[in-house]
């Protein structure tokens, strides 16, 4: 049993991972009033991006770093649309799910042929804490982790400080909230909601390469499988925090996790029904939720100046 909940609880933590990461980046650009539904895309181009990267200059951190320019630049793309152009923002995000969905396929298959990619990668290797690794379950299943493991776990409380208590988190919630008040305060609404999307863009690109070359060691056609909107839904159940979206992936990735765990020890429930088991949990959390919520008051609309 003890060895059942280590393993549990590391796979817990590995598959929640790219959740989270994605996560703190969409409850920036959601804060400040821009519907990110194009996370999905995002993340399934940056898990391209990063294996191309890793296999072309040997370096898992530089392939990283390529997965994240790429995430920026397609943000950019879709925070032009939205925020220049004022298109409607959740038809710009699925476009830019569909238009990922078919750019990798066709760039996988030019770098890596038909057959996918058979080149060997550099990835992420666990990075076991010393003293804090021999704690009994904890020590193995948290403290000998990925580094963005760490990244993510560490990096959701100081953003919630940043967002919550910083003077530019201040102006990040108020253009979600009131951007004509922000605005005649001096706050540049499009600076703001293009700086919110970048970042975006790039944790989505390094969520994208970690499920690449965290989780496993290639890249293939739709492997993001919904984690995308799995953080949107995690960011909404989370009430718009970092810290939120922190404990909401641990619960969707605890239910992929236990999916997992079930389909191998042999359970008599139908596999089909644990295939749908963290999908299940998303909706049902968000229908419990969704009228609870730190929503911005001016989540989705275009900011008209004047």
């Amino acid at each position: 049993m003890i060895q059942w909940t280590t393993n549990f609880l590391a796979s817990t933590f590995l598959i929640s991972t790219p959740i989270i990461l994605v996560g703190l980046g969409i409850v920036f650009s959601e804060r400040a009033g821009v519907i990110n539904i194009g996370a999905e895309g995002l993340m399934l181009i940056g898990a391209l991006m990063g294996v191309v990267g890793s296999w072309a200059t040997g370096s898992v951190i530089l392939g990283t770093l390529i997965a994240m320019l790429s995430g920026v630049f397609f943000s950019l793309i879709f925070a032009y649309l939205t925020v220049s152009l004022r298109a409607n923002q959740v038809v710009a995000g699925l476009a830019l799910n569909i238009f990922a969905g078919g750019f990798t396929v066709v760039m996988n298959r030019l770098i890596f042929g038909v057959a996918g990619n058979a080149a060997k990668i550099d990835v992420f290797n666990t990075v076991p804490i010393p003293v804090l690794k021999e704690i009994p379950i904890v020590g193995a299943s948290l403290f000998s982790q990925p580094l963005p493991v760490y990244i993510a776990l560490i990096a959701a409380p100081l953003l919630q400080f940043y967002l919550m208590r910083s003077n530019p988190g201040l102006k990040i919630r108020a253009v979600g909230e009131n951007p004509k008040a922000a605005d005649s305060l001096g706050i540049s609404v499009p600076a703001v909601r293009y700086m919110t999307l970048l970042y975006a863009g790039a944790m989505a690109g390094f969520a994208g390469a970690f499920v690449s070359m965290g989780q496993v060691s290639f890249f293939s056609e739709g492997m993001i499988a919904g984690k995308g909107y799995m953080a949107l839904a995690a960011v909404v159940f989370g009430n718009y925090n970092p810290v939120g979206v922190l404990m909401a992936g641990l619960v969707f990735g605890s239910a992929e996790s236990l999916q997992y765990r079930l389909q191998a020890s042999g359970s008599p429930i139908p596999y089909q029904f644990l295939l749908m088991l963290p999908y299940i949990i998303t909706v049902l959390a968000l229908c419990v939720y969704h009228k609870k919520t730190n929503r911005p008051a001016y989540s989705g609309q275009p900011y008209h100046k004047g």
